[in-house]
């Protein structure tokens, strides 16, 4: 049997786990899955299935809610940590990317073009302000 991935996202919990390691009574997880604030996933047969970022986002709902948040703001902050979430994620495999690039390039030089002509920069050098330079990369940029 092959070995699967299991993460905080990873949905594995039934509904009335889900609602007992929460504090909450199934009913609530059904209404607010039904709203859109904290959804589970699903098996092929439709049964709600919760991960255990689920829960997470079950008591700090509970935490808001009890605090005297209204759902939907609360609602907006779950989407709001969600997307930072996400974008932290991006920013890490963007900065490894850059990472494996600088290594994988490390004869790369930078050249710069100005009056005197067109002479290499080395790494961590800097020009004078006053002069024009472009700055040019073998291979060109890539985006």
């Amino acid at each position: 049997m092959a070995e699967q991935h299991m993460d905080s996202d990873t949905p594995v919990f039934a509904i009335a786990v889900a609602a007992q390691l929460a504090g909450m009574h199934p009913q609530t997880l059904r209404q607010y899955d039904r709203i859109g604030l904290v959804v589970p996933g699903r098996t092929s047969g439709g049964s709600r299935r919760y991960s255990t970022r689920n829960i997470e986002q079950l008591r700090e709902v509970a935490e808001l809610s009890a605090a005297g948040m209204g759902l939907p703001a609360i609602a907006r902050l779950l989407h709001l940590e969600d997307e930072n979430r996400m974008l932290r994620r991006q920013v890490a495999e963007l900065d490894a990317a850059l990472r494996t690039e600088r290594e994988n390039r490390p004869g790369a030089r930078v050249f710069a073009a100005g009056s005197a002509g067109v002479i290499p920069v080395p790494g961590g050098r800097r020009l004078r302000r006053s002069a024009e330079v472009v700055l040019w990369r073998p291979g060109g940029s890539r985006g």
